[in-house]
């Protein structure tokens, strides 16, 4: 569909390959596109001739998610294939660069690079500081790898891939026309839930683990800044965790939180976000769900799959309104219609009363969006709350540097990651990236832009092409694209005078 690219992929199932890649394995991947290696040889290569051709194996370059993301982004230099002596020689030869630039030989700050938040966005800075030699640290106040390990991508691909195995094997016709019995499919919930919990611990406990192996420091407590090169660091009611230490360069890494409505109050049990979804506590019968973006069709799908039925609840006038228009029309022919979905458009939730699992229904009052009229109210078993999601900036300190968020909360910031002064201009040696800057907000946007971050700080300069970051719903069939969507293209033809062939 005009220039947004779009897949619609078959039933595949995620569980056991991670949706986001960060740091080292994302520059290894542009390290090899940067030097032109191509799948399966290109006739250019060096040394292609049609012998070399057929006497060596075919290695096809697999790029997909985020490697796609990053080997398309820039040519970020990484460093090439070489034995670990060299890396290690490449390492302490660019570290004693940044000690010279920096003065004399002993830098005097406590560490090169600080990162506040340890999400994907911030594992993957710190992966990319270390390979540059940096000495590094991380705040981290809540859980190692932040929303998409904990609370998003991991733990909901888990609970798509179970849903997916559950809904593949209930189509008895389909397996009936391969050759395929099946007697009765049953499944049990809380080994649904646990699975996917158990996916995100091991896999959280494989992020810290790499960064302590790598002699990256962990500080738990939550950031504030002192000054643009020192940071406090604390919780709340807790006298043994703290402290404070200096960088020469910070990172703001702090993430986003579930975006929740006024009207709407969250008793966590039959109001809920998708953090509280991802526990699969419990499975209504009729699910509402305010939202049909990313999360909303990704849930809906889940909850269709285990026998709920849903409905959507959406202000604008049509189902999907972040997509792009062919592919909403696709998809809804796909994955609503011919499930137990219906959709309620151009409405807001006003109010929303919370109920009893299986004594008392939520009520949820419909105000006409145009209008701002109550038009009805809905008694459904429960409601899912996916109306986005906010910055997770309070607190920061940030008028301490001479910067302020903009009125959503976003950190303004540079093409370069900078955060912008309330001047308008760059703060010296602040960056921030992730949902926490609001440029594009996904795990591996966030994990690019982290890598983007370090580049500049070892003074190459690098800007990230957002255009060139793809996006995926993990549905069954599962919707992918990359680009402007066609909307977007013309408009942006009509401002800058250009034709759409």
């Amino acid at each position: 569909s005009g220039a947004s690219s779009v897949a619609f992929g078959g039933a595949t199932d995620r569980t056991d390959r991670p949706t986001t890649t960060t740091g080292a394995m994302a520059a290894k991947v542009t390290s090899s596109v940067s030097r032109g290696v191509v799948a399966r040889g290109g006739r250019d290569a060096p040394g292609s001739s049609a012998a070399a051709r057929a006497s060596r194996p075919s290695r096809p370059l697999r790029r997909t998610g985020s490697y796609a993301a990053i080997s398309n982004a820039s040519s970020v230099k990484a460093w090439p294939r070489a034995s670990t002596a060299a890396r290690e020689q490449q390492r302490r030869a660019l570290a004693a660069c940044q000690a010279a630039k920096n003065g004399a030989g002993k830098s005097n700050y406590d560490y090169d690079v600080c990162i506040i938040g340890c999400g994907v966005g911030g594992h993957g800075a710190a992966l990319h500081a270390v390979q540059q030699g940096l000495k590094t640290c991380i705040i981290e106040g809540h859980d190692i790898g932040g929303t998409c390990v904990n609370r998003g991508c991991v733990p909901s691909k888990a609970l798509l891939a179970a849903s997916g195995r559950i809904r593949e094997m209930q189509n008895e016709m389909h397996l009936k026309a391969m050759g395929i019995q099946v007697g009765s499919v049953s499944f049990d919930r809380q080994g649904v839930a646990d699975h996917a919990n158990q996916l995100a611990s091991n896999i959280q406990g494989n992020l810290k683990n790499s960064l302590v192996a790598l002699g990256v420091d962990i500080h738990t407590g939550m950031g504030k800044f002192v000054d643009n090169h020192t940071i406090e660091y604390g919780l709340p009611g807790r006298v043994d965790v703290g402290g404070s230490l200096t960088a020469r360069d910070i990172i703001i890494a702090t993430g986003s939180v579930p975006f929740v409505p006024p009207g709407i109050k969250i008793d966590g049990k039959t109001v809920f976000t998708s953090d509280h979804a991802l526990k699969l506590e419990w499975i209504p019968d009729w699910v509402a769900i305010i939202g049909s973006g990313y999360i909303g069709l990704e849930f809906s799908d889940v909850y269709t799959a285990l026998g709920s039925e849903v409905t959507f609840i959406e202000a604008v006038d049509k189902i999907m309104p972040g997509f792009d228009n062919e592919i909403a029309r696709l998809a809804q022919r796909t994955l609503i219609t011919p499930r137990n979905i219906d959709f309620r458009t151009g409405v807001l939730a006003t109010s929303v009363k919370a109920g009893v699992p299986g004594v008392k229904p939520v009520e949820i009052e419909l105000t006409d969006f145009k209008t701002k009229e109550k038009v009805d109210v809905m008694e459904v078993d429960a409601c899912l709350v996916a109306t986005g999601r906010v910055p997770f900036t309070q607190g920061l300190g940030l008028d301490r540097i001479g910067a302020e968020t903009d009125r959503r909360g976003f950190v303004p910031v540079s093409d370069k990651m900078e955060v912008l002064g309330k001047n308008g201009k760059p703060v010296p040696n602040v960056y921030c990236i992730g949902d926490a800057n609001g440029k594009y907000m996904l795990a591996h946007a966030a994990s690019a832009q982290g890598i983007s971050a370090i580049e500049n700080i070892v003074g190459r300069s690098h800007v990230l092409n957002h255009l060139s970051v793809p996006a995926a719903c993990f549905t069954h069939p599962e919707v992918a694209f990359v680009g402007l969507t066609e909307e977007q293209a013309r408009e942006r033809a009509e401002e800058e005078k250009f034709e759409i062939g």
